[in-house]
């Protein structure tokens, strides 16, 4: 199992289709056919605990069903929800009671997870994060005010700057283009092989 993690706008969907193609079995963030996301966006201190647990428990199933195929790659996964759910307590979007059944909900699931063969964290700068933002064009995506983004990078570094539950893989891709260029797109895949 291995799971693609960072920024919103990092390439991590990209890249997970790229590696479909290359044999692995998919698991989509639930980002789609999600109810409250888009509510979410409008309304953070009214949709910010309903949203963390729907992603908790649709990221809970996923991890289980990865973990008995073979070739798994996971879109974003539970481990690095608890940045969101943190993030939403200090800003007070979450209160603390809500957060602290988050965890203890969060350290539950854990308990039955098998961790990652390997984690690739995909390092962006906030910059080039809203510059692909904006050219998806989600609309609740682009309401989003900067320092939402730069708390969010913020947290990331130190999430994944700690993170020690299996391998880690960083890469930065403010400059690589696997999306379009053949080139990186290759140079890619060989690194996150290489590692596994």
């Amino acid at each position: 199992m291995l799971v693609i993690d960072g920024v919103v706008g990092a390439g991590k969907t990209t890249l997970m289709n790229i590696l479909k193609d290359e044999g692995f079995v998919p698991f989509e963030e639930p980002v789609y056919n999600n109810p409250i996301l888009e509510k979410f966006y409008y309304d953070r201190h009214r949709y910010s605990f309903p949203l963390q647990i729907f992603f908790l428990n649709k990221r809970f199933k996923h991890i289980k069903e990865a973990c008995c195929i073979q070739n798994a790659v996971m879109d974003r996964s539970i481990y690095g929800d608890v940045i969101f759910a943190k993030m939403l307590m200090e800003s007070g979007e979450m209160s603390k009671e809500e957060f602290e059944l988050y965890i203890e909900l969060f350290e539950n699931m854990l308990e039955h997870c098998h961790p990652p063969k390997l984690m690739v964290y995909l390092e962006v700068s906030v910059d080039e994060a809203i510059n692909r933002i904006n050219k998806r064009g989600r609309d609740y995506e682009k309401i989003v005010e900067r320092d939402y983004w730069e708390r969010l990078n913020k947290n990331y570094q130190e999430y994944f700057g700690q993170y020690s539950i299996s391998p880690i893989l960083k890469i930065n891709v403010d400059n690589i283009n696997f999306e379009s260029n053949p080139e990186d797109r290759k140079y890619i895949i060989n690194l996150i092989k290489s590692h596994l």
